[in-house]
Formats: structure tokens, sequence, C-alpha cells
């Protein structure tokens, strides 16, 4: 009686029997959807934790390059250092060069000085001796001669001019001496005015050794 009650009830109530099936399916879509979020917040906490990698591995592709690019400045750097030390090298020699040169053309000028002003300097010299020689010689005629007024004159200026040669020549040496000190080219100017009034010296002395 019972049993046929129950089944009665079971069969008369449909509707809450349905109803008492709905929430098991509801229940059932709720476990998917709660799988689902769990397995969403795993993959986006997988490709978190793959950022980091993936930077990594880039800074890692990158770090080669950078590497030589430092690489290569250091070698430009120690290129140009060694081609400056070279351009300072052969600067330095160059200039070395040219103050060897311009010392050995000094040198070349001031022997070449020497040498004209050891010239000049015997010209006079030889002048000089030869106005004192030809001084000596009319002095010592003219103590043994008889000269007359018109001689003894003549005499007397050719004496003053081999006077005034000597002068000029030991004039013209000294400043011959100053001119090489001062690396200047020494003056024929005395040299000149010397044998001249020597020649004309030796002329009146001989006018008046021969009157």
């Amino acid at each position: 009686m019972d049993r046929k009650t129950r089944s009665g009830e079971i069969a008369e109530n449909p509707a809450d029997n349905q109803a008492m099936a709905i929430p098991w399916l509801r229940l059932l879509d709720a476990a998917i959807g709660v799988t689902d979020l769990a397995r969403s917040r795993r993959i986006r906490s997988l490709a978190t934790d793959n950022e980091p990698r993936d930077v990594a591995e880039t800074q890692g592709g990158r770090a080669p390059g950078a590497f030589e690019a430092r690489l290569a400045g250091v070698l430009v750097g120690a290129l140009k250092e060694v081609f400056d030390r070279d351009t300072h090298r052969l600067d330095l020699e160059r200039e070395q060069m040219d103050a060897e040169r311009r010392r050995a053309e000094r040198a070349l000028q001031l022997e070449l000085l020497r040498q004209a002003a050891d010239r000049e300097i015997a010209r006079l010299r030889l002048i000089a001796g030869l106005d004192v020689v030809v001084w000596l010689g009319s002095l010592a005629f003219a103590v043994r001669a008889t000269l007359g007024m018109g001689a003894k004159l003549t005499l007397g200026g050719g004496w003053l001019l081999l006077f005034a040669a000597i002068a000029a020549s030991f004039s013209g040496q000294s400043s011959i001496a100053r001119g090489v000190e001062r690396e200047r080219t020494p003056s024929d100017g005395a040299g000149f005015v010397a044998l001249w009034m020597t020649i004309v010296g030796l002329a009146l002395v001989a006018i008046s050794v021969l009157v």
C-alpha cells in the first residue's frame, strides 16, 4: 500500500521530480565554470611567468651585439690613439729635421761669413803692412837725401795718405770683427778707402823721390 502510494506520488508529481533534477545541472555548470576559470587563471600566470624569460632571452640575444659594439668602440679608440701617437711622433721628427736643417744652414752661413771676414781682414792687414813698409822706406830715403820744398810737401802729402790708409785699415778690421759677432756680412768700404789712399800715397811718395 505504501509502495503504491509512493509510486503514485511520484507519478502524480512529475514537476517535483523535474525540480529536484535542475539543481544538479546547475551545480555541474558551476563546476565547469569554476574549472574554466581556474584554467584561464593558470594560463595567465604561465604567460606572466614566460614574459621575463622572453625578455631575458631577448636581452641575451642583444648582449652579443652590444658587446661587439663596445669591442668595436675600443678597437677604434685604440687605433685612433696609435694613429695620434704616430702622427705626433712624425711631427716631432719633422720638427727635429727642420731644426737640424736650420742649424746646418746657420752654421754654413756663419762659416761663409767668417771666411769672407777673414779674407777682408787679411786684405786690410796687407794694405796696412804695405803702407808701413812704404812709409819707413820713404822716411829712410828722406833722411839720407836732400829734398827740395816741393818734394818735401809731396812726400808729406804721401805720408798723410799712407797714415790715413793705415787708420782706415785698422778701423775696417774692427768693424768687420763686430759684424761677424752680429752675424752681418762684412763691408768692403774701409778696404776700398784704404786701398785708394794707399795708391795715392804711393804715387805722391814716388813723385817726391823722383823730384
